[in-house]
């Protein structure tokens, strides 16, 4: 009998809920297409996170483990989990910031910059594969509007 009831169609109402027309199904699908993607072609052993936090500090050189991660939209954990792999591979290094002793200033090494630089092509590659299926258009206004939301 209970199986029966598993298997009883459901009414109108739960059933208007299509998860393919929900943004957060779509932008993890879409997430996921671009990972993979990056995997294919970032063949150096980084992340698509890795590779943002180390985008991030190629533009402002140095700045604290905190900063960083809201730079980049991670949460604390998650920050310190990429930098310490980065710190493990000589990417990053942290250094103590000369106006405030209890802070740590992260910033590229110079292996870090050499791997940063190698990947930026690629990094443009991955995008570009990612949105082949738009036009121009459609890709300018895709990024546009997912600025808007974040």
């Amino acid at each position: 009998m209970a199986d029966q009831a598993e298997q009883t169609p459901p009414d109108e109402q739960a059933h208007d809920y299509v998860l393919d027309e929900q943004i957060g199904f779509l932008l993890r699908k879409a997430y996921q297409r671009n990972a993979v993607i990056f995997s294919e072609k970032v063949q150096t052993g980084l992340t698509p996170t890795q590779f943002a936090v180390m985008s991030r500090l190629s533009e402002i050189t140095s700045v604290s483990q905190n900063q960083l991660g809201r730079l980049v939209g991670l949460d604390v954990a998650t920050t310190k989990g990429v930098i310490d792999r980065l710190l493990g591979r000589d990417l990053v290094k942290s250094e103590r910031d000369p106006n405030d002793r209890r802070r740590q200033l992260i910033s590229l090494t110079a292996e870090g910059w050499a791997q940063f630089l190698a990947t930026v092509p690629l990094g443009h590659e991955v995008t570009a594969d990612t949105l082949a299926p738009l036009t121009q258009a459609e890709q300018k206004s895709l990024a546009r509007l997912l600025k808007k939301i974040t």
